[in-house]
């Protein structure tokens, strides 16, 4: 009961009062267990609004942002999603509440086995990890619907643009290794129209068409 407090004040306090409005994207943060991805002496934080270490040099985002960049995507629940840093698994355990497939790359292998036992332990059978250059992309199930990119990015890979489907969404942070500026792109035909969301701060994309290994 405590976490099923927390959870509604989280999204009364921090989503809705910062203008995230998509109904589904309100009920599955009431309802994800939040907590179960992050483990440790943080576990206890898991509702506060601001990152989280996760190891690996790597964070859970807070609420917000994850939040919003869930809901600039529009999905409906029968969408193809691909996401690009797999982390604690919060975000793709957002996604795949929310739409019908997810597809998840994550870097480091420690964390993708942490995220699939924490998915597995919930139920999620909509859900594929893999470890690998999230600046490739996953082209096996391309294309998708919608890509959310959860590191902050020098430019948007060209990978990711060619797997994403015509009048899909991407949402990624782009900027600089220090702060970026979530953007998202929509693919109209052969023409990319992004829109600048707002200034934020993440970890580096690091691969091929990213930043170099840090």
């Amino acid at each position: 009961m405590a976490y099923e407090t927390e959870r509604n004040e989280m999204v009364a306090q921090q989503l809705m009062s910062r203008g995230i409005g998509d109904k589904r994207v309100l009920e599955t943060f009431r309802d994800l267990p939040r907590h179960e991805f992050i483990s440790g002496q943080t576990s206890s934080g898991a509702y506060a609004d601001h990152p989280l270490s996760i190891g690996e040099g790597q964070t859970i985002s807070q609420p917000y942002m994850v939040a919003l960049m869930t809901e600039c995507l529009r999905l409906e629940g029968n969408e193809k999603v691909l996401e690009i840093g797999t982390g604690s698994g919060y975000q793709a355990a957002v996604l795949g509440c929310l739409a019908a497939e997810v597809y998840s790359v994550e870097r480091f292998q420690s964390l993708a086995d942490k995220a699939q036992q924490v998915l597995d332990k919930i139920g999620f059978k909509n859900i594929k990890i893999k470890v690998g250059d999230g600046t490739l992309g996953w082209q096996e199930f391309a294309p998708y619907d919608a890509i959310v990119v959860t590191a902050g990015a020098p430019h948007t890979p060209v990978s990711l643009i060619k797997q994403l489907k015509n009048n899909g969404r991407l949402a990624i942070p782009v900027g600089g290794s220090l702060n970026q500026v979530l953007t998202v792109i929509e693919k109209k035909g052969k023409k990319l129209l992004p829109t600048e969301i707002c200034g934020c701060v993440f970890v580096p994309l690091v691969g091929e068409e990213g930043w170099q290994k840090d």
